[in-house]
């Protein structure tokens, strides 16, 4: 355990030259780690698709430091970022005596994400995701695409972002998976767009089975998204967010609602 301003890592590796690196963030909900098993398995395969070595990492060590750091902090409700830095590659800069270890483990946490009680604000991003990236569908410490996205939002007051592929799908919010509804049933881009398998995406799309409501998993153009009835975003650090204007088109978030009720089950699963 470190403060902040004393953590150090190798200046020289792969992570800090190339962003050989993954990372993850996981909502606390109660002083605990929410739905840690699944963000552990999403993290350990894209370490392995990166050769980012996990020898002597798991999900059991990993979890207690991350609970250990939970405890320290007292964060009851927020998040925490796990993040895995690679040390050494096949690298073009190396150092000439290599360390013993292969991976250095980052982890902080931070306050919950504050969200307007008028809901989100969502606008389409002049960005592309590319979905030939090797990259894609990883997250990696390579995501200033994903922030220069939401930065550019931001700099035009909307507090989020739609961003397409190369061939002009929908894939994503800059920082959170997307849903929307269309006539009683629930859309969101499927991975083959470079959607991340988002963690909150999984147990959204789980909630709404048990809630009866369809969902498709399909490939969209803007188009779907602006006959849209509803739009909500998803993400460890938004949970359920509902937006109430895209593009100047306004939404109201009507109690009973698709969005509704699936924010709602959302909030008994995270109060469990």
């Amino acid at each position: 355990m470190l403060e902040a301003t004393k953590a150090r890592v190798a200046p020289v590796s792969s992570a800090m030259l190339y962003g050989r690196g993954v990372f993850t963030t996981v909502a606390i909900y109660k002083g605990k780690p929410f739905l840690w098993p699944e963000h552990w398995q999403r993290l350990a395969e894209d370490a392995s698709k990166l050769s980012v070595d996990c020898n002597g990492i798991n999900e059991a060590n990993v979890g207690e430091a991350l609970r250990k750091l939970i405890a320290v902090n007292r964060v009851d409700t927020g998040r925490a970022r796990v993040i895995l830095l690679a040390r050494s590659g096949r690298d073009v800069w190396k150092t000439k005596k290599a360390g013993d270890r292969k991976t250095d483990l980052l982890i902080m946490t931070g306050e919950a994400q504050k969200i307007s009680s008028a809901g989100l604000s969502l606008a389409v991003s002049p960005y592309r995701h590319n979905t030939l990236s090797p990259l894609a569908g990883i997250k990696s410490l390579n995501y200033l695409d994903e922030v220069l996205a939401w930065e550019e939002a931001q700099a035009r007051e909307f507090d989020e972002a739609v961003m397409l592929n190369e061939r002009g799908e929908i894939v994503s919010a800059t920082m959170a998976s997307i849903f929307w509804v269309k006539e009683g049933t629930l859309h969101t881009p499927n991975l083959s767009t470079g959607t991340l398998p988002g963690v909150t995406r999984a147990a959204v799309i789980e909630l709404a089975a048990k809630q009866f409501i369809p969902v498709i998993e399909g490939v969209y153009e803007l188009g779907d998204l602006t006959e849209a009835e509803e739009i909500l975003l998803t993400s460890a650090s938004y949970g359920v967010a509902p937006v109430t204007t895209f593009d100047f088109r306004q939404y109201a978030f009507v109690a009973g609602s698709i969005c509704a009720r699936i924010r709602n089950a959302f909030r008994d699963l995270t109060s469990t």
